[in-house]
């Protein structure tokens, strides 16, 4: 599609061109180019973009636009409370001037306070699983009004175990609704999501499954254990601006938070074990620059959206592959460069592999220090580029079978029955590059 005339040829009304233009958002991203159109004409959608493509606006222009519109109320659920809580600022970016209003519900903030949001007959409700449940489960929550509904971040969803939860808020949804997911991966299990809970959803491809942002580059140390913290310490003397740190554990996120503290450098941490104000704290804190590093865990990797981080440091390789991506999301967002450098020990080859396969691509092996002690490694297999065994269907606009299904929208009084209330080639050795400088 082409976006040469900005927002203002996508069908957006022209209150909310206004907003964007006040908040000085003159072009859309390639995935709010594409979707905003087919999401404004009520269809089901599903959204495979690489993170920090401008997906909050992509769903949330048009969820705004169409509930203005009288048609129904939006659910938005995403996996971690960060995420939401940034969700909900977007939202009231876009709709709060023009009278949309909102509730968050999240685990860590006191219930009470979530119902009395709910009471105010919010237009869009913004929550996790868990918590989305757990006001269903106490009758605080109706979603008899819900006519679009966002499953935003779905594979990080399913790799937390969400499921059953997503399926029992699927049981309180009415089944007339429009339905958007979007997704930074494609596994077989988003597929089989889609094709339980959606109707011909129109599928938007931005990135090919798995991949990483091209202007990101990757480099991979080899090292013992107790090398790392050292190697880290270098590497932040070397490097300038925003690092952000992923661990595999709460205790090591801890144990590094306070290492990099007695390096010098200011630094906070962020996993499930903080409490919503502190994890609050230490993104707020890390987004105005009081904290130079922030060393996070894979739950909380979602919810960081911070731009200017020049580098992300995989200080422990991830559980998963597709959590490399989500991790490496958080550097080169909107078209900036950023670096990635990960930490391997001797005994993660087959780790890397699996990292390499999904991004269809060798990540490059980088020299130690010379303070540092090379460490053995046996030489990797040169990555062979085959495709990944799923199906995908077939792109671009000329698909226009999917695109062919129309329902029908009740219009409902905003205030009036609309509401959410229950109640009135470096391939051996370590060939890569020398450390040093940038």
């Amino acid at each position: 599609m082409n976006n040469s005339s900005g927002f203002t040829g996508l069908g957006i009304a022209p209150g909310i061109l206004a907003v964007l233009a006040r908040h000085k958002f003159v072009q859309p991203t390639p995935i709010q180019a594409r979707s905003i159109p087919v999401a404004l004409e009520g269809k089901d959608l599903v959204g495979i973009a690489q993170t920090g493509t401008g997906k909050t606006l992509a769903f949330g222009i048009p969820m705004v636009q169409r509930i203005l519109q009288k048609q129904g109320t939006g659910l938005i659920v995403l996996p971690t409370r960060e995420l939401a809580m940034q969700v909900r600022d977007a939202l009231q970016m876009v709709g709060g001037s023009l009278g949309i209003k909102t509730a968050l519900l999240i685990g860590g903030a006191p219930m009470g306070r979530q119902v009395a949001e709910i009471r105010r007959r919010p237009e869009i409700v913004i929550g996790t699983p868990g918590r989305i449940n757990d006001h269903l489960e106490q009758k605080t929550l109706t979603l008899s009004s819900v006519k679009i509904l966002v499953l935003d971040e779905a594979d990080r969803m399913l790799d937390m175990g969400f499921a059953p939860q997503l399926k029992r808020i699927m049981k309180f949804v009415p089944t007339e609704r429009q339905t958007v997911l979007f997704s930074a991966t494609m596994p077989p299990e988003i597929m089989n999501m889609a094709r339980m809970f959606m109707k011909l959803p129109v599928q938007i491809e931005i990135a090919p499954p798995g991949t990483a942002a091209a202007n990101v580059t990757h480099e991979v140390f080899v090292l013992g254990r107790d090398q790392k913290p050292a190697l880290l310490n270098k590497l932040l003397s070397d490097y300038r601006g925003s690092v952000l740190v992923f661990t595999r554990t709460k205790f090591a996120a801890r144990k590094v938070a306070l290492a990099v503290r007695n390096f010098g450098h200011t630094a906070n941490e962020l996993h499930s074990n903080r409490s919503l104000s502190q994890r609050r704290e230490a993104l707020e804190g890390f987004k105005n620059g009081r904290y130079r590093v922030l060393v996070a865990t894979d739950i909380a990797a979602r919810g960081i959206d911070v731009t200017g981080i020049e580098l992300v440091v995989n200080y422990d390789l991830p559980d998963q592959a597709e959590d490399y991506v989500h991790r490496i999301g958080r550097t080169g967002r909107a078209g900036a460069s950023g670096h990635a450098i990960s930490f391997a020990t001797p005994d993660q080859r087959g780790d890397l592999h699996s990292i390499e396969r999904l991004l269809k691509k060798s990540l490059p092996l980088a020299r130690l220090p010379d303070s540092l002690p090379r460490v053995a490694f046996e030489p990797r297999r040169p990555f062979e580029n085959k495709p990944r065994s799923f199906q995908s269907r077939s792109q671009g606009p000329s698909r226009s079978s999917s695109q062919s299904r129309s329902r029908g929208y009740h219009s409902s009084g905003r205030g009036e029955g609309s509401s959410f209330s229950s109640r009135p080639p470096r391939r051996s050795g370590f060939s890569g590059r020398r450390f040093g400088g940038r």
